[in-house]
């Protein structure tokens, strides 16, 4: 499905979302006016998307296609988690997190292609919550890790070490998707070219490995990490507890 993307981090260093921030003083007594622009620039995990507005939904905007499959996430009842956490920008958006389950499967996703035999993918499902009271950019803060012995020694290579997180455990390019909508929770949207959750909805969302793993991974081995610098202060990651 190609509105389903990448959320791997390794490349997200590379691709920046960007936040215009403007401010104006005007001075008085033939003083000139003087103007001040300051652009932040957020780094983006594979395209994430930013938001240049906090407004609601404009009239004629289209259904957001960046992370969210076509015809929008369908409503879901509310999952058993593990404990909550949550995560704030540098741009003071927020985020809350709880894991609700862990698995392989041959086609976690819709466009995932199915591996060769003794093969499959790894994913696990989370919720993910706008904890504020206005809209937030759609973003992805966890990764997918899974046993370094449970990873086709042809793709090890592709594994990056995070501070905080154990070395016998890997993380490969995966892509993030939301897959359901919990509750009232109203869809995400499309709004000046960006995805946008809005205030207060929680979202299921699923996250799975490009890569195959070994079909005998056990999913009770699997376990979501929240390691980006843009949501830990201190650069260690952060395990999403399971139920």
């Amino acid at each position: 499905m190609s509105n389903s993307y990448r959320s791997h981090r390794r490349r997200k260093k590379t691709s920046t979302g960007k936040l215009g921030l403007a401010g104006a003083l005007t001075g008085a007594l033939g003083i000139g006016a003087v103007a001040v622009a300051i652009v932040a620039l957020r780094p983006d995990h594979q395209g994430s998307p930013s938001m240049s507005g906090t407004g609601g939904e404009a009239a004629g905007s289209a259904p957001a296609v960046t992370g969210v499959p076509s015809g929008g996430p369908s409503p879901a009842p509310e999952p058993k988690t593990g404990h909550e956490l949550s995560f704030t920008t540098p741009e003071g958006y927020g985020y809350t997190l709880a894991a609700v389950r862990s698995g392989t499967d041959k086609r976690p996703l819709s466009n995932s292609t199915p591996p060769k035999d003794g093969e499959t993918y790894a994913y696990a499902d989370y919720v993910l919550t706008n904890n504020q009271r206005r809209p937030v950019p759609l973003d992805f803060p966890a990764d997918l890790f899974m046993p370094l012995d449970s990873v086709p020694s042809s793709a090890r290579e592709r594994c990056m070490p995070q501070p905080g997180i154990p070395d016998s455990m890997c993380t490969l390019p995966n892509h993030s998707e939301v897959t359901a909508r919990i509750g009232n929770a109203k869809a995400p949207y499309s709004q000046d070219g960006d995805t946008v959750l809005p205030a207060g909805g929680s979202y299921i969302v699923r996250v799975a490995s490009d890569l195959p793993v070994s079909a005998d991974t056990p999913p009770h081995d699997l376990r979501l990490y929240v390691w980006d610098a843009r949501f830990t202060s201190d650069r260690k990651g952060v395990q999403i507890p399971l139920p």
